[in-house]
């Protein structure tokens, strides 16, 4: 049997880029906000000494009252940078992804 040490791994994650989709506002039943949003990221990266396009979209998840001011103004365009940890959320026809769960958003413009 595997023993696993949970405190030993890391989940965190760190990407700039544009919020391409408009923002989607919600409060759960037991009164905490959400703001579900897509953040589109592309850049250059060295791999193997080449360079290689990175494209990513992924959808971002940030909730509690700390994110209500700060986002209640966010526009498609803007460009943040977003740290926080990767999580699978699974639809209601049974797809899942990985959604970025907010822990720190920063504006850049």
């Amino acid at each position: 049997m595997v023993s696993t040490q949970p405190e030993l791994y890391t989940n965190q994650l760190v990407l700039s880029g544009t919020v391409c989709k408009p923002p989607k506002y919600s409060q759960s039943p037991a009164g905490i906000a959400h703001c579900i949003f897509v953040l589109e990221h592309k850049s250059m990266q060295v791999e193997a000494d080449l360079n290689r396009n990175s494209y990513v979209r992924i959808q971002v998840v940030a909730s509690g009252q700390q994110f209500r001011t700060q986002l209640e103004h966010l526009y498609v365009g803007q460009t943040l940078q977003v740290r926080g940890f990767l999580n699978r959320h699974e639809s209601r026809s049974g797809l899942s992804q990985l959604v970025l769960h907010a822990q720190h958003i920063e504006r850049i413009n």
